[in-house]
């Protein structure tokens, strides 16, 4: 039997044999393309784990024909970079050298200027792959030099061939026995997966290995034990990561889009990552920045149902959350509250802010109605319907409106109670 992983053993040698990845694989596509020629030029492989990065990096590497090298940011040094370019002036790296750099964000500025030299003249080719947005982890200055190629999650169809073969080539470890996987095995293998090769083909192993025990010369591998194997669907989940992002953002634009079944989606992900906290957080931005003025008594309700859920913990706090989300999901929406703070912001920053008037400085001291302080204040108590006519902004921003109601019946409410008062 092999020792190696069966991922390892079945890993593509040609492009045509790679699953997944279409719009960047196939007829007229970017990489079909460059190998074909043999041209390949500086590239940073981004996306999630299983999704073919390293096989697609060790195909471009033997069509260039050039020396290649693999390193890992997560254990390498400048030094390894170092013995790598002292390879250019021997005969073996006579044709120039490509560099596959896995999990380039590992590597610091530093560690990465020390590759610019190289990649500027073309003796090294390199090929970055990163499961992070290389726009916010690598150098500008090897972005700047480089194509970023994105690789997506593999559809589960797709990766059923994968599995397919990963059956055939298992059989090969153990002629002995008859090994059958029922399709809907194959199929749950494919949909736990989360878009990752690699753990498809992982629990095609681990389904062989759970029956060995038997000792049958017919091995069958049902749902069941495919189910036993998987445990948990896999799905892209890092709490410090790029999809963690990518999450709470479809989370938050979903609910704010007043779609609950995508925004319930987005919160079983959350939840199953263990993130309850992101959950409960945006929740209560959500019910301020997005809902607001709207209905402004679903900020307590929210805080209510966050409340609720940080004092019952997971698994139950799955269900005071879930109403939160659909309430939001439900209500009219307005951002007119963070517009209106962020436009004063704004206005602040830029040096708009003007001295406060006369009239309004604070005059509970001695010596400030000499200074005119307060003096001219109208207290509006004292007036009809606790309103009088008078200019609280700064004589620089007298004119400026920053609160513009949006079209929900509460702000329709304050908008006729702000025209009645002032009688326009």
């Amino acid at each position: 039997m092999a020792s190696n992983p069966l991922a390892d053993r079945i890993r593509p040698m040609t492009l045509d044999d790679v699953v997944g990845q279409k719009h960047i694989i196939g007829e007229d596509k970017i990489l079909t393309n460059l190998v074909s020629v043999g041209e390949i030029p500086n590239m940073i492989f981004y996306g999630p784990s299983g999704t073919g990065k390293t096989t697609v990096a060790n195909i471009c590497a033997k069509a260039s024909g050039k020396s290649f090298y693999k390193l890992n940011a997560t254990n390498a040094s400048t030094k390894d970079i170092k013995d790598i370019v002292a390879e250019l002036d021997t005969l073996h790296g006579g044709n120039g050298v490509l560099l596959y750099l896995d999990e380039i964000q590992n590597f610091n500025k530093k560690q990465q200027q020390s590759l610019l030299e190289y990649i500027e003249n073309g003796s090294i080719t390199l090929i970055a792959s990163t499961t992070e947005n290389p726009y916010f982890y690598v150098y500008n200055a090897i972005l700047s030099r480089s194509t970023v190629v994105e690789f997506k999650p593999i559809e589960a169809e797709d990766i059923e061939d994968a599995v397919r073969r990963g059956i055939e080539c298992i059989r090969e470890d153990y002629p002995d026995k008859q090994i059958n996987f029922s399709e809907d095995a194959i199929i749950h293998i494919a949909h736990t997966a989360g878009g990752d090769v690699r753990k498809s083909l992982n629990a095609v192993e681990m389904c062989v290995k759970m029956r060995l025990y038997r000792d049958d010369a017919v091995l069958n591998v049902d749902i069941e034990t495919a189910c036993d194997a998987t445990q948990k669907s896999a799905f892209m989940f890092d709490k410090d990561g790029d999809s963690h992002y990518d999450v709470v953002s479809a989370f938050q634009k979903s609910i704010r889009g007043s779609d609950p079944d995508a925004a319930v989606h987005y919160l079983a992900r959350l939840l199953e990552g263990g993130d309850l906290i992101s959950a409960c957080r945006r929740l209560m931005v959500i019910a301020a920045e997005d809902v607001g003025l709207a209905y402004p008594n679903a900020i307590a309700i929210t805080k209510a149902c966050v409340d609720s859920a940080l004092q019952l913990g997971l698994p139950e706090a799955r269900i005071p959350l879930a109403d939160a989300v659909i309430m939001l999901s439900c209500m009219p929406k307005s951002n007119a509250g963070i517009c209106a703070i962020d436009d004063a912001i704004a206005d602040i920053r830029a040096g708009r802010g003007g001295s406060v008037p006369l009239h309004l400085k604070d005059a509970h001291y001695s010596g400030a109605a000499k200074m005119g302080r307060g003096v001219e204040y109208k207290y509006p108590h004292a007036y009809k319907n606790a309103y009088v006519k008078q200019q609280y902004l700064p004589d620089t921003l007298k004119d400026k409106h920053y609160y513009v109601p949006r079209q929900n019946k509460t702000e329709d409410a304050y908008k006729k109670y702000l025209e009645f008062l002032k009688g326009e």
